[in-house]
């Protein structure tokens, strides 16, 4: 049945335990492709369009400040600094410009790119798997029916850390939310899903969704309103699923809705950005992109195999 516009206030949690855990033993990589394959001239051309509006080429200036967190990330072990470089090693190493949000104490506002997409992943992963939160704490992810917080994709498959990843989750106080911006974040996380599952940001088990929590975080501890959160939160999962949203866009074309004009909050829901969500929508699209936008791992912006993974709730990876 295909979706409707406005989406039902859910938010229950979807979760479907993959028994077998599988020890991750190298760092994941999924590919940066973000053209899609086009059937004809006249859609390559009504997609180049479309797709400029939803991952614009020259990329998106984020309202939110970086300032010395990678510094303390590296410093505090969340990131093991020679660990995070040698991920990217193979395809030259990281520019001058990225070694920066790792050593300067003054940057400034984010952007996110196709090319640095997969970058900020990592960086918002590790901040979110750090950062101290009650969400990490007293949250789903860490339910004892779950078999314990240390098995997920966004835990065990975080490899680049000093010692275990599980000795920095929730560890350090990087951003120390006030009750109301705390209380923001649980609201606006229950909120938010990604299309690798049926679980919202307030269920990090993957990857995308730790790195939407320290994102989250970041904005709140930086006073940014909810709706401020949704609009920032929908820019960021376009370029880390870009297929996905292209595919939303057009399913809005084809409903006489521009995607400028898109609530972000509803295209967030469960209707939308969950893995069913987005297959309802994919089966009222006319021309759909047929690519994966990405997998649950570390990632090195090349094309390559992806490691199987530790446990998801979701069998996000695995």
């Amino acid at each position: 049945m295909e979706p409707e516009i406005k989406p039902k206030k859910d938010y229950s949690i979807a979760v479907s335990i993959v028994l077998s855990a599988v020890i991750l033993s190298g760092a994941w990589v999924y590919g940066e492709g973000l053209k899609a394959s086009r059937q004809n001239e006249t859609v390559a051309l009504a997609g180049a369009d479309l797709e400029n509006a939803v991952v614009s080429a020259g990329g998106v200036v984020l309202p939110i400040r970086w300032g010395d967190l990678g510094l303390r990330m590296v410093k505090s072990g969340v990131i093991d600094r020679q660990k995070f470089e040698s991920v990217y090693s193979e395809r030259g190493g990281l520019s001058a410009e990225e070694k920066k949000l790792l050593d300067s104490a003054d940057n400034g506002n984010l952007t996110i790119n196709n090319e640095n997409a997969g970058l900020l992943l990592n960086l918002l992963w590790a901040l979110g798997l750090g950062n101290k939160n009650p969400i990490l704490e007293n949250g789903p992810i860490s339910d004892p029916r779950y078999g314990g917080a240390g098995g997920f994709a966004s835990t065990g498959g975080w490899t680049i850390a000093q010692g275990e990843a599980m000795n920095h989750f929730s560890g350090h106080p990087f951003m120390v939310l006030t009750s109301d911006q705390q209380e923001a974040v649980e609201r606006v996380s229950k909120g938010i899903y990604r299309p690798c599952c049926n679980n919202a940001t307030h269920f990090p088990d993957c990857n995308h969704g730790m790195a939407m929590l320290g994102l989250l975080e970041l904005m709140a501890s930086q006073g940014k309103s909810e709706q401020e959160m949704y609009q920032i939160a929908l820019k960021v999962n376009s370029y880390w699923f870009p297929d996905t949203y292209l595919a939303i866009a057009q399913y809005l074309e084809q409903k006489g809705i521009a995607w400028n004009t898109a609530d972000p909050k509803q295209i967030l829901g469960g209707n939308f950005s969950s893995i069913s969500g987005y297959q309802e929508i994919l089966k009222s699209v006319n021309s759909a992109p047929s690519r994966s936008s990405g997998g649950c791992g570390v990632d090195a912006g090349a094309q390559s195999p992806v490691a199987p993974a530790p446990r998801s709730s979701s069998g996000c990876g695995v």
